[in-house]
């Protein structure tokens, strides 16, 4: 009798455990996942280089003053506090006419009191070639400082979209044309991206 209680008490905890393990195992939200049951195969490094056009003049501006900050004495050199909303062509070349590969996407705001300092949250969503396919356009999204009157400014490419999930990388800026009369600018940047 005490052999059989036995293996019944075993029988019943161990339902129970199964059951208790069962039970947290599915109130988990997460799960591992291997990379390639999301396609990802081999991880490679692709550089771009394109020409950010800052149309802020005339009827056909793609870069709009949304929030003109108070002006103080410490503020009215730098624009500190203004927000630009951004949809600005990127070409292959410098030129306005040059060939269409995307769209810079979103806002910079002037985030240094004593410098041209920047804050830039942009998507860069391509419209040419295989980047432009079934995702309706794979973007890569930049998040950083660009200290405007730099020679050489780098700001972090934090992620994408389309054939650029999980991307990181770095995007290198140089001015290539300012002009000083209207306040657009062609800035010519290089895009060093990890992705699959």
């Amino acid at each position: 009798m005490v052999k059989s209680i036995s293996k019944t008490a075993i029988v019943i905890l161990s339902v129970l455990l199964v059951s208790f393990l069962v039970s947290v195992e599915s109130q988990q939200f997460g799960r591992r996942l291997s990379q390639r049951s999301l396609g990802l195969r081999k991880e490679k490094l692709s550089h771009f280089r394109i020409y950010f056009h800052d149309i802020v003049a005339g009827p056909n501006a793609t870069a709009i003053r949304i929030v003109e900050a108070t002006r103080t004495n410490r503020t009215a050199a730098t624009g500190f506090g203004d927000i630009t909303m951004i949809d600005n062509p990127l070409t292959m070349g410098p030129e306005r006419t040059s060939k269409l590969v995307g769209r810079a996407q979103g806002i910079y705001t002037s985030a240094s009191i004593n410098e041209m300092g920047l804050l830039m949250a942009m998507n860069y969503v391509f419209v040419e070639g295989k980047y432009n396919g079934k995702y309706n356009g794979s973007s890569l999204s930049i998040l950083g400082r660009n200290a405007v009157m730099s020679t050489v400014r780098e700001m972090p490419i934090v992620g994408g979209s389309g054939l650029f999930r999980f991307a990181r990388g770095y995007a290198e800026a140089r001015t290539h044309t300012f002009n000083m009369t209207n306040g657009d600018a062609v800035v010519e940047f290089n895009l060093y991206v990890l992705h699959y």
